[in-house]
C-alpha cells in the first residue's frame, strides 16, 4: 500500500535530517508561511514528502542566493504556474 506524497509521515526532528534544513530553521520557514506542515491532534507538526520537496527548493533558492521575502514570491509564482498547467491539462514541471 503506496503512502499519499501529501500525507504528513515525518515528525520534524526527521524532517531536518531528511532535507538538512534543521529544526529551528523548518519552524522559521512554516511561521514565514513558506511551508505548511500537517498536525496530529496533539499539534505535533507532521511533514509529508511533498513538504520535503518545498523544503529542498527554499534551501536551493537560498543557495542561490534569494532571501525568504523572495522565496515566498517564487514559491507563490510556482504554485500559481502548477495550478494553472493543472487546470489546461499541461504537464507538470520540475521546480528550478
Amino acid at each position: 500500500m503506496a503512502t499519499s506524497p501529501a500525507r504528513g509521515v515525518y515528525a520534524i526532528s526527521v524532517a531536518a535530517e531528511l532535507t538538512g534544513a534543521g529544526v529551528q530553521n523548518l519552524r522559521v520557514y512554516e511561521r514565514r508561511g513558506l511551508v505548511s506542515p500537517s498536525r496530529t491532534d496533539g499539534a505535533t507538526r507532521r511533514y509529508s514528502e511533498d513538504d520535503l520537496d518545498r523544503v529542498r527548493r527554499i534551501l536551493q533558492l537560498l543557495e542561490d542566493g534569494l532571501n525568504l521575502a523572495g522565496i515566498a514570491l517564487v514559491l507563490e509564482l510556482e504554485d500559481d504556474n502548477q495550478r494553472l498547467r493543472t487546470r489546461l491539462g499541461s504537464p507538470p514541471r520540475g521546480g528550478g
